[in-house]
């Protein structure tokens, strides 16, 4: 499958190994496409693994809605779920990193019937998130998410140089990753489309963040990020109702995915093990 469609929106997906293996759904983040998960993959589909990586909305371009209401938690959700219901799956184990975490998170509150497990790269459960934003240095490493409601200085500082310069200096980024997904971001209308998700914010129902997980869950968080703080992590099992494992990689930024590939798909395999579909 390259493509799937949900109403008048088409995504394009990487679909790799076995039609008949465990199927696999990785969501990715900002600034990222779907390539991004290509090494952790490779791994996955060599274990018999089904893998599918969709670019979300705003990323694909037959799914780039103009108003910032079209990119609500809820819709982004509901975009995985017809993903899930496409293969025909009866359940899928979900992994998302940075806003892909915060959309699986989202899955995982409104479809737990639909998921064998949930792995969260970065983010932690929305509602740790929310409280660490007014309880600790949370919202001071948040300052970006507040910058990107600005109408259009956000297009203009990000594109080319200057967005890379962001990623590797800010996020920690190895430039030549940064220069890879800045590259791809410059396609017509994907880096105003991919900030509508932080623009898309305030019309955001915040009582669903608080919904409880009650699906096996793995968080991975790593020590050296900029943008996300331990608070939100220290606070996420409070809202899993469910097997729970929480994992610190030292010495990894946020880009954990492009950094330390084999070590995501070693835990990702364990977990999966665990909790087959």
């Amino acid at each position: 499958m390259e493509q799937y469609r949900r109403g008048d929106l088409v995504f394009d997906v990487l679909d790799r190994g076995p039609d008949d293996g465990p199927p696999v759904i990785l969501l990715h983040g900002f600034p990222q496409f779907n390539t991004s998960w290509n090494p952790i993959m490779d791994r996955l589909v060599a274990q018999g693994y089904r893998c599918l990586a969709p670019n979300q909305r705003g990323y694909s371009p037959g799914a780039r809605p103009l108003r910032r209401r079209d990119y609500t938690a809820d819709q982004l959700a509901d975009d995985v779920i017809g993903l899930i219901d496409t293969i025909g799956a009866p359940k899928a184990h979900l992994v998302g990193h940075d806003w892909g975490a915060a959309v699986a998170w989202a899955v995982a509150g409104r479809a737990p019937g639909r998921l064998a497990s949930l792995t969260a790269l970065s983010v932690p459960h929305n509602a740790a998130f929310l409280k660490a934003m007014v309880t600790s240095k949370q919202g001071l490493a948040s300052w970006y998410m507040l910058a990107f409601q600005l109408p259009k200085l956000p297009e203009r500082f990000l594109r080319g140089r200057a967005g890379q310069k962001f990623l590797a200096e800010y996020g920690g980024q190895l430039p030549e990753f940064a220069e890879r997904d800045m590259a791809t971001m410059a396609q017509t209308g994907a880096l105003t489309a991919a900030l509508n998700w932080y623009r898309a914010l305030p019309f955001s129902d915040f009582r669903q963040a608080r919904t409880r997980i009650t699906v096996p869950t793995m968080y991975i968080w790593s020590n050296k990020d900029k943008a996300l703080m331990e608070r939100g992590g220290r606070d996420t099992a409070r809202f899993v109702d469910a097997d729970y494992r929480y994992e610190i990689l030292h010495g990894v930024t946020h880009w954990m995915v492009d950094q330390v590939p084999d070590t995501i798909a070693d835990m990702l395999l364990e977990w999966f093990a665990a909790h087959p579909s």
